[in-house]
């Protein structure tokens, strides 16, 4: 503490004291400056799904112009398994510091809790900071199945269960594509073989080698070269209308024996609930600023991907409060939901 003498003249006084608070503001701007911030190291971005597949893909578009806003690496780590849930679980067992990201969608945030007694977490676990896409979904079937569209395949199916039901495949018990297949077969009176799988990649993998009949999923980019190569075929999109991505390939409502089947499927980043809100709204501030960038817009558009509009955080949740509740009521419908 700074002693001043009383003998001082009233002008030297008022000098004096000047002094001492621009001394006591300098040093609170210096401890300031020297205090931990936000980030303070390396942000994890988890991918819940190996390497390859559409979710690994929308990571590495993002990571990057990311890491540049916030001045630090933004490191991408695939985990699949459980429906997404490893990688949720590694997130969810970190510190609520910020600095470990969780990329997900209805998938692994709201239907795996619900139907796989494996997953440990609730959705509530997790806090949306900002969506990133929105992506149209497509039926895609191997090369060699009898069935050219979303007519023939339902014909095809509802024969097929008297000799060998169709096999689907999805990335995992509870996912939205297992959900959605389900719901199909419910819709269309015909039972079907569920086949999990990791992630998207080793699904493809299994349908372009003839060993799957066929896959709801969201498209992208992997499904068109697979497709251009003749290794497997794309029957419709379940969109209510053509996407804008998807203007060649038709809808189920197109068809004859499948109306009001209506389905798309968004991605966005999450963190641990009880983040701090000014960290939570430092790293939406870097995802607004990903997603106004031109070339993240033309990146995500080359895998059929339309990225979201900015939201506020009171948004974000609001959105996430309603879509959980409305696919756990899907869930509910097609009786997918752990005891």
């Amino acid at each position: 503490m700074h002693h001043l003498p009383t003998s001082l003249p009233r002008r030297q006084l008022i000098q004096a004291l000047g002094a001492c608070a621009l001394g006591a503001g300098g040093a609170l701007r210096t401890a300031l400056a020297s205090a931990p911030s936000f980030p303070s190291g390396p942000i994890s971005l988890m991918v819940p799904y190996p390497a390859g597949g559409p979710s690994d893909v929308i990571a590495r578009i993002f990571n990057t112009p990311l890491g540049k806003t916030l001045g630090t690496p933004v490191l991408v780590d695939n985990l699949g398994g459980v429906s997404g849930a490893l990688g949720a679980q590694k997130v969810l067992a970190a510190p609520a510091s910020g600095r470990f990201l969780y990329q997900g969608s209805p998938n692994e945030l709201i239907l795996s809790p619900l139907a796989n007694a494996a997953v440990k977490f609730d959705t509530e676990d997790f806090q949306l900071l900002q969506l990133i896409s929105h992506a149209p979904m497509v039926v895609v079937a191997r090369k060699g199945l009898p069935a050219g569209g979303m007519d023939e395949l339902i014909s095809l199916a509802r024969w097929a269960q008297k000799q060998r039901p169709l096999a689907y495949g999805s990335v995992g018990i509870g996912s939205l594509y297992h959900v959605l297949s389900e719901h199909l077969g419910q819709v269309v009176g015909a039972g079907f073989t569920h086949v999990p799988y990791k992630g998207v990649a080793p699904l493809l993998q299994d349908m372009a080698g003839g060993n799957l009949d066929f896959a709801i999923l969201p498209h992208f980019a992997a499904i068109d070269g697979l497709a251009a190569q003749d290794r497997v075929k794309v029957l419709g999109q379940i969109g209510a209308s053509r996407a804008e991505t998807l203007k060649h390939l038709p809808t189920v409502n197109e068809g004859r024996l499948l109306k009001g089947f209506h389905f798309g499927i968004w991605s966005g980043y999450l963190v641990k609930r009880g983040t701090p809100e000014p960290v939570m709204r430092t790293l939406q501030q870097a995802l607004h600023a990903a997603l106004g960038d031109p070339q993240v817009r033309a990146s995500l558009a080359a895998q059929s991907q339309i990225a979201a509009a900015p939201m506020s955080l009171a948004e974000a949740a609001s959105f996430y409060a309603s879509e959980t509740a409305g696919y756990r009521k899907l869930a509910k419908a097609v009786g997918i939901a752990r005891q």
